[in-house]
């Protein structure tokens, strides 16, 4: 027997409050986003008309974005970005998942053991100077690497790749043992196969954490020009002098104001992940719920 619902008046009703709720919501969160891009292509006479809060432009100039490039600073440091953000993400996925497929397994020696280290260093670490300390002993100091090689593998990403692998059905690695595999090629022949969805999950969640790179920018780096871009542009936010950062000629702030070239470099240092994230998204929900059935 099949049921029809009906919605009365007052379910409609209900409907209409509940997405103009979740309208004004979207907006919200959007609109920021959508300030910033306006005011980065907007010319600076418009701007200053507007008394600098502009919704729409008469006129459009992509000059911002034109000096950020043609600067030496933001195209140095989006390299630096792209590369740890790209080597950085495979890292981590490769060293949480050769870490995460054999403590998925109970028969493994000494696995509650290792578990329980790992989950002590979610609620107790060391501390920055020790750190710090650490990274200077191991010659990582003012180095890309420090960057990436420090916290290559988080414990909760782990937990969650581990619970996955738990997840997947006995039987489909059994078979593949029958057929002669060893556990290398179970792995990457079987599993990872099988785990696409959590793969893609846990590389946005480290991918994010690289574009965002500010923390170990400021801490480990003293070389400008190994800068990652999240750390370029909190410098532009604190000094007035946009041209001495950027190496930008004075004169051309006297067509575009600094605000203007703070936004297109907000624009270049988000836009990147507004891109990719959609490509992920179908996978990011599943990926997170099923990794997450099991303690």
């Amino acid at each position: 027997m099949s049921f029809v619902s009906h919605k009365t008046k007052g379910d409609h009703a209900v409907d209409v409050v509940i997405y103009a709720v979740l309208g004004l919501f979207a907006l919200i969160t959007l609109f920021p986003l959508y300030y910033v891009a306006i005011v980065s292509i907007t010319p600076y006479v418009e701007v200053m008309k507007n008394g600098g809060f502009v919704i729409w432009p008469e006129h459009i100039t992509l000059q911002a974005y034109k000096e950020i490039f043609g600067s030496p600073r933001i195209p140095q440091a989006l390299k630096i970005t792209v590369f740890i953000t790209v080597v950085g993400t495979t890292l981590n996925l490769i060293v949480t998942t050769l870490l995460a497929y054999p403590l998925s397994k109970k028969s493994v020696p000494g696995r509650n053991f290792i578990l329980m280290a790992l989950v002590f260093t979610m609620i107790f670490s060391g501390g920055i100077i020790p750190l710090y300390i650490l990274v200077r002993s191991l010659g990582l100091y003012d180095s890309v690497w420090a960057l990436v090689i420090p916290g290559m593998v988080s414990t909760f990403n782990l937990l969650i790749v581990k619970t996955y692998f738990e997840n997947l059905p006995a039987e489909v690695e059994e078979a593949a043992r029958v057929d002669g595999c060893g556990e290398l090629a179970t792995l990457f022949r079987i599993v990872l196969p099988l785990s696409a969805p959590i793969m893609a999950t846990i590389g946005l969640f480290y991918g994010v954490t690289h574009w965002n790179e500010y923390f170990k920018g400021i801490f480990y780096l003293s070389d400008k020009s190994l800068m990652p871009m999240q750390v370029v542009l909190r410098s532009m936010i604190q000094t007035p002098n946009v041209s001495t950062e950027l190496s930008i000629n004075s004169l051309v702030l006297d067509a575009l104001p600094p605000e203007t070239i703070k936004m297109a470099v907000v624009v270049v240092a988000t836009l990147p992940l507004l891109i990719v994230y959609p490509f992920l998204q179908k996978y990011f929900v599943k990926g997170a719920l099923l990794g997450s059935i099991k303690g």
